[in-house]
């Protein structure tokens, strides 16, 4: 991994919350898909050119403590707003990204706090019910081959993992995917209620998806776009679910100019 970043576990009230951070600048909040990340990726290294990064991992996910009441992901939501409170980020507006499954968690949290967020940036998001296709159901086959349908290139699959993934990084996908299954397994991926809720968010969003993504349906962005009263649609070309990894220079560059009010 590159670039200079702290590594710490934050104590939430609600529990141990593991917490990347680096760069400098207005801060900037990412979350993470459902797969996780091994570290501090490019990705983050080149928003840490611009903004102060903070990459919790979710609640239940890789070392961060799992509340054994956590049910769905708006309790997970109300779990990052009471973060964001313990880290000093709560008073002002602040811009989020968030990748696929931490998308969802993201929309989520604009619907109970608006003020919360400056700017959204939605890549991949899971949380809206497909009108075509479906979201790729995980669980019908291992956490390995899940993480290689995410990506249209598989060399940057291996690149990041391995051709054959350590067993440190297998458990961590097993830890990840037993904490999905408790939040987002019936309805798979996705919230009835969130459309209705997010009518009434107008925070200014940025909606990508990777245009070769396997993983969430192309009519779930539509969906955002369409529900979100000021949001913008954007297609990365040659790019799967793992927008981060398949095209991290050009989707922080968009974030950055996003964010920036460009």
């Amino acid at each position: 991994m590159t670039g200079n970043y702290t590594e710490e576990m934050v104590h939430a009230g609600f529990g141990q919350v593991h917490l990347l951070k680096g760069g400098a600048g207005k801060p900037l909040l990412l979350f993470q898909d459902d797969i996780g990340s091994p570290g501090w990726l490019p990705f983050y290294d080149a928003l840490a050119q611009h903004f102060t990064v903070y990459v919790p991992e979710h609640p239940g996910f890789g070392q961060s403590e799992r509340p054994d009441w956590m049910r769905n992901v708006r309790d997970m939501a109300i779990t990052h707003l009471w973060l964001l409170k313990t880290l000093g980020l709560a008073d002002n507006a602040l811009p989020v990204v968030g990748l696929g499954f931490g998308a969802w968690v993201a929309a989520e949290m604009a619907t109970m706090c608006q003020r919360q967020f400056e700017r959204m940036v939605l890549v991949g998001a899971a949380g809206v019910q497909p009108t075509e296709g479906e979201i790729a159901d995980q669980f019908l086959v291992s956490g390995h081959e899940y993480v290689k349908q995410c990506f249209h290139d598989l060399a940057k699959c291996e690149a990041l993992y391995g051709k054959e993934p350590s067993p440190e990084q297998h458990e961590t996908w097993e830890i990840n995917r037993e904490m999905t299954v408790r939040v987002a397994w019936k309805p798979y991926m996705f919230n009835q209620a969130l459309p209705m809720l997010l009518g009434g968010v107008d925070t200014p969003a940025l909606v990508v998806r990777g245009r070769e993504d396997a993983i969430v349906p192309a009519s779930c962005a539509q969906r955002y776009v369409d529900i979100l009263p000021n949001a913008q649609r954007h297609v990365l070309d040659n790019c799967g679910h793992c927008a981060d990894v398949e095209q991290p220079q050009v989707l922080a560059a968009l974030i950055t100019d996003f964010v920036s009010g460009g």
